[in-house]
């Protein structure tokens, strides 16, 4: 069993690919895979103007909306609008988009997973929830609010997890995750 506990203090900010904006990356599957070598790549965007997406030929992608009022996806020339709050939203990243902000800046939580090599479901969890890693896949949690406890892991006490601290697992089950108020699970497996 491999369990990483990922604190939010610990990502620094990086350029989007295309430029336009800022990511911090919370995991990326193999740890340690560049922007053309990864499986899977979970990132914090801030977003504070409207522009185009970064493209990424053979990746699908999910974007929650974390905070802010949320934003018009153009997809490919199809307008999706995601304006309810922690709702996952998924779209092909190799389509030409563009964001638009509808009431000021956002944060998004995005997943980016290769297609023909994992598959990527995203919900958004309340209360308690026992991690379960898929059979040679991944699980990865991350707080929406400061105060969720990763229990069971090792025997004794609890991880504090604060907001948008993570922990991902492979292999067995780190435990159940107690949160305060929300977070987001994102269960990888392969294709």
């Amino acid at each position: 069993m491999t369990v990483r506990i990922l604190r939010a203090a610990g990502l620094a900010p990086a350029p989007w690919r295309n430029g336009g904006g800022l990511t911090r990356e919370i995991a990326t599957g193999p740890e340690g895979a560049g922007a053309d070598a990864f499986d899977w790549r979970v990132s914090l965007a801030d977003v504070t103007s409207d522009g185009p997406f970064s493209a990424f030929p053979g990746v699908d992608r999910i974007l929650t909306v974390v905070e802010g009022a949320g934003m018009d996806l153009v997809v490919g020339g199809e307008h999706h609008i995601v304006d309810e709050p922690l709702w996952p939203h998924g779209f092909p990243g190799d389509l030409p988009t563009e964001g638009f902000l509808l009431g000021g800046p956002v944060v998004n939580l995005n997943v980016m997973y290769r297609r023909d090599r994992t598959r990527a479901e995203t919900a958004v969890v309340c209360g308690t929830v026992r991690l379960l890693p898929p059979e040679g896949g991944a699980v990865l949690a991350v707080s929406l609010d400061d105060g969720a406890e990763l229990e069971g892991r090792g025997g004794g006490g609890g991880d504090r997890l604060d907001r948008y601290d993570a922990v991902l697992a492979a292999g067995e089950s780190p435990g159940v995750l107690r949160t305060m108020g929300q977070a987001v699970l994102i269960t990888f497996s392969r294709t």
